[in-house]
């Protein structure tokens, strides 16, 4: 399905899972908009995409910023809030709660102030799609608070679904995947880690930002699916 003529726009654009969402989407004939907190990153993103593509610097945070993003952009079809955070992690004995509020803030709340501004020009039976995390479900010793801040957002899904119709509305629910979440740890540490969850995965890999991308893009071109989470984890899942 060609999505030429169509505008989509991306929160969290500039990198990994988002930024190849982007490609796919122009790959696909869409016209994007990337947002974006730091204009350099947008800038390097645009770069990247080449054509059809446009991006502004928005703090998805601020409820000003986002509203005036979407007033001066006009109307579009489709939005994709591919926003992540990697605060929050930790065992319950010591998870630091001020920490964990500041990940709320970064994804779960952005999310919603993201998608509350889009409602007024994104198109009525267009499409609205969230980029969670399988440690919404995944029993993680050390994750209950990346679970609480994902859980959350996929705990709204059905009821938007039900509010918005026949506005479709779904999320993505990534596993490991290679993006810049993992900046955090050297190359070395990243490489072990990586190896380790790939020998666990039913399909012997880690997840990249593309395989994601084309579930997001699957999404946005089944008009017959809202409501919905879809994992995209190399079947974490299976025992």
């Amino acid at each position: 399905m060609t999505l030429t003529n169509q505008r989509a726009v991306i929160f969290g654009g500039t990198s990994g899972i988002g930024l190849a969402t982007a490609k796919a989407l122009v790959d696909a004939g869409a016209d994007v908009v990337i947002a974006s907190r730091q204009s350099e990153k947008v800038a390097n993103a645009l770069k990247v995409l080449e054509h059809n593509a446009t991006g502004e610097a928005v703090d998805a945070t601020s409820a000003e910023q986002v509203r005036a993003f979407f007033q001066h952009i006009g109307p579009f079809d489709h939005l994709i809030i591919t926003l992540s955070s990697s605060l929050g992690a930790g065992e319950l004995r010591t998870l630091d709660t001020a920490v964990l509020r500041r990940a709320f803030d970064g994804k779960f709340w952005a999310h919603l102030t993201v998608a509350q501004a889009s409602l007024d020009t994104l198109r009525p039976d267009g499409s609205l799609t969230l980029v969670t995390a399988a440690s919404a479900r995944g029993p993680v010793p050390g994750a209950s608070g990346l679970g609480a801040v994902n859980g959350a957002l996929e705990a709204m899904i059905p009821s938007w679904a039900a509010e918005l119709q026949p506005l479709r509305v779904n999320a993505v629910s990534p596993g490991v995947i290679a993006t810049p979440w993992w900046d955090n740890l050297s190359q070395e540490q990243r490489e072990a880690l990586w190896a380790q969850y790939a020998a666990q995965l039913p399909v012997k890999r880690i997840g990249q930002p593309e395989d994601v991308a084309q579930t997001i893009l699957f999404l946005i071109n089944n008009a017959f699916i809202t409501g919905s989470v879809i994992d995209c984890n190399g079947g974490s899942f299976i025992k």
